[in-house]
Order: structure tokens, then C-alpha cells, then sequence
């Protein structure tokens, strides 16, 4: 069996690729929910008490919650008033301070309130009940200047924003000493953020598991075809190289003017059509066909049978099994010891022009060492057995 050469089919397996991850990140869903915020520009302004210098102050450093209406609000920084002293405004009947001028009812005010003790929804809604027009959380300490998004849903039409701890406190601690703070909210930026959904997150690890299945299932068939491959290779060559020793025992003859003794049937070659000449070598195939040494020495090492009938050379010579036995089984003997070239000859017309003498003819055990030193290249090519042939024929190649 033939095994053919694997090819790598890296543009294949890099199409598989890209086409699942383009559907990963194209599928339903894949982009998953956008979250929109917008951040609350906060500026504060009071009336320094030492200096009597007012201050104003204005960063865009709030963040709206999430269920809040994204509009403006002002009024005066209202502080939860506790016996406790408790910031975070989670008691339903917490009062809130409101410093003077305009008071808790004359003017509209803003509730300051820290984070934590409660839910947001809780904070604002006891802010709410308190008539504040917005509510302003801080947050905790630990978090520095970083605002966190908040869920109050079901608060109503009021303002929620979220602002740092440091602002915060900041604030505070103007309010609690009594100085009349006015803060003023607007709005900021707009802001979307998009997040992967779930959904996505699986589908693209199915995909990756899957294409990595893929490719370890392509090396495994890759590196066995390979590993075929080789063994094939190394078995073709081989199998040519025993199959050139079976073929160097069959028998060589050099023609000789004025043989006798041959069918005239047998006067040309079967595979290059050409009638043979003096002092051509040619081969006696067990089957008592003869051809040029040249032409029927590639064939059988590619056929192993006779052009003429089909006859396997090789088992005919007593090798019924692989080439590869040549080397466990003996070559065959002629019986009673006869040379089996000794009954065959060839007769060929006589030329005008053709010598007059002819050499001596060779022994057949004197043609097969010439046999073996021919076929010291390789025999399956059959350029290479052509010239030798060609040089023969001029040289006058073995005698018989």
C-alpha cells in the first residue's frame, strides 16, 4: 500500500479558528448588557467665618445612581441630627440639621448622609419623607476617591448622587460646626461601559475547547501518517534493492554471430521492438523469452513478470515469498548439472558488412559477476541501465 505524504494544513485549522471566534463574538447576546452611568458635577459654596471670605469649590467627582432622574438639584446640606451621632441616616424617625440661614423649611435642601448601615433605598427614601429635594451619600473610607454604582430602585423623581469620602467629609464637618453650606448639582458626562454577558463567556469556551480538540485530534492523524509514511519509504527501498539481487541471477548471453538453434520468433526484443544485434546482451528469463539486458531489467524490477506471458520471474526462480528471502533461500540450480544457456542459442543473418570473427563465447557463470557489477547503481532507473547498455555495444560487452 502506497501512503501518501501528510501536508499540514495550517490555513485550514486557522479558518477554523477565526470562524469560531467570529461566531462567539457575533452570537446573540455575545456583547451582553451596556451599562450606562453618568457622573454628577458637585459644587459647594459657603461663607469662611474667619475671613469672611466666601468659598466655592466645584469638581466633577459625583456619580448618579442608577435609578436617579439625571438632572440638576441645589439647596442647603442637611446632616442626619442623632443623639448618637449616627451619619449614616438609617432610623425612620432620623431628624436632619440644616444650618441657618433659610432653615429646613424656608428653602430647599440636600440630605448628606454616609454609606452603609442600610440599604441605599432605605437611606433615601427617610431622606425623602424629611422633604430633602436630593440626597447625597459619601462613601466609605476604604474606597478613597472611588464612587460605586447604586441600586435604589423604587425611590421616586428624587435626586440621587454618590460622591468620595474625602468630599464628604469635607462637607460634613463644615455643616457640623454650623456654617450654611449651599451645594449645587449638575450633570456630568455620560458614560457606557459594555460587559460580556454570561452566555458569551460559555459559548467562547466551548468554541476554544472544541478547536483545541480539534487540533490535537489533527497532530495525532498528522504525526501516524507520518510515522506510515517513513515505513513505507524505507520498505520500497528495500523491497528494489532484494528485488535487484533476485533479478542479477537470472541468466545473461551475449549474442554471437551465426548462433543457431533459436525460435525465429524470438528475433527481436519485446519491449523496445528492435531485432537483436552481435555482441547485444541480453537476459534469459525462465520462461525462455529473451529481451536486451537493458530494457527488461528495469521492467521486471518494477513488474517482476515477463512482458510477453506473465510469467512471475521471481517465484518462477523458486522465491515464493517476499524479495527479502533471497537472502535465506539459495539461488536455483539447472538439473543434472547442465548449463541451462548450453541448449539456447540465437541465429542472426549474416551481413556483408559484419566481422569475421567472432570471440569466444562466455561462460554463463562468467556473465553473472558482469551481472552484479551492473547493477551496482541503481536499477530502477532506467537512463542509467540505457547508457551502460549503449556502452557495452560499443565496447563489446561480455563474450560468448
Amino acid at each position: 500500500m502506497a501512503w501518501r505524504r501528510p501536508e499540514a494544513g495550517v490555513g485550514a485549522r486557522g479558518a477554523l479558528a477565526l470562524a469560531l471566534l467570529a461566531l462567539a463574538v457575533c452570537a446573540p447576546g455575545a456583547r451582553g448588557r451596556a451599562l450606562e452611568w453618568f457622573s454628577a458635577v458637585v459644587s459647594i459654596e459657603y461663607v469662611d467665618p474667619q475671613t469672611n471670605l466666601t468659598v466655592w469649590s466645584v469638581s466633577e467627582s459625583g456619580r448618579f445612581g442608577d435609578s436617579s432622574p439625571k438632572e440638576g438639584a441645589q439647596g442647603l446640606v442637611g446632616v442626619p441630627w442623632a443623639p448618637g451621632g449616627d451619619p449614616e441616616g438609617c432610623a425612620p424617625d432620623t431628624h436632619f440639621f440644616v444650618p441657618e440661614p433659610g432653615g429646613r423649611g424656608a428653602a430647599p435642601w440636600v440630605a448628606l448622609v454616609a454609606r452603609g448601615g442600610c440599604t441605599f433605598k432605605d437611606k433615601v427614601l427617610v431622606a425623602a419623607r424629611r422633604n430633602a429635594s436630593a440626597v447625597v451619600l459619601y462613601n466609605e473610607e476604604r474606597y478613597g476617591n472611588l464612587t460605586m454604582p447604586m441600586s435604589h430602585a423604587g425611590t421616586g423623581n428624587i435626586v440621587v448622587v454618590m460622591i468620595s469620602y474625602p468630599k464628604g467629609r469635607e462637607i460634613l464637618e463644615l455643616v457640623q460646626k454650623g456654617i450654611p453650606v449651599t451645594m449645587t448639582i449638575g450633570v456630568g458626562t455620560r458614560h457606557v461601559q459594555e460587559f460580556i454577558s454570561g452566555q458569551s463567556v460559555v459559548f467562547v469556551a466551548i468554541a476554544f475547547i472544541t478547536m483545541m480538540i480539534i487540533s490535537l485530534a489533527w497532530l495525532i492523524f498528522y504525526y501516524i501518517q507520518r510515522f506510515l509514511y517513513t515505513g513505507s519509504q524505507i520498505g520500497s527501498q528495500s523491497h528494489r534493492k532484494e528485488t535487484k539481487k533476485v533479478i542479477g541471477q537470472l541468466l545473461l548471453h551475449t549474442v554471437k554471430h551465426g548462433e543457431k538453434g533459436i525460435d525465429v520468433d524470438a528475433e527481436n526484443c519485446a519491449v523496445c521492438i528492435e531485432n537483436f544485434k552481435v555482441k547485444d546482451i541480453i537476459r534469459i528469463l525462465p520462461c525462455k523469452h529473451i529481451f536486451h539486458r537493458i530494457c527488461i531489467d528495469p521492467w521486471l524490477l518494477d513488474h517482476r513478470t515477463c512482458p510477453m506471458c506473465k510469467l512471475d520471474v521471481i517465484k518462477a526462480l523458486g522465491y515464493w515469498g517476499e524479495p527479502g528471502d533471497v537472502q535465506d533461500m539459495p539461488a536455483p540450480e539447472s538439473p543434472s548439472g547442465r548449463d541451462p544457456a548450453a541448449n539456447f542459442s540465437l541465429t542472426l543473418p549474416e551481413d556483408d558488412g559484419s566481422d569475421e570473427s567472432s570471440p569466444p563465447s562466455a561462460s554463463p557463470a562468467e556473465s553473472e559477476p558482469q551481472c552484479d557489477a551492473s547493477f551496482k547503481g541503481d536499477a530502477g532507473e532506467s537512463t542509467a541501465l540505457l547508457e551502460a547498455g549503449r556502452s557495452d555495444s560499443r565496447h563489446g560487452g561480455p563474450i560468448s
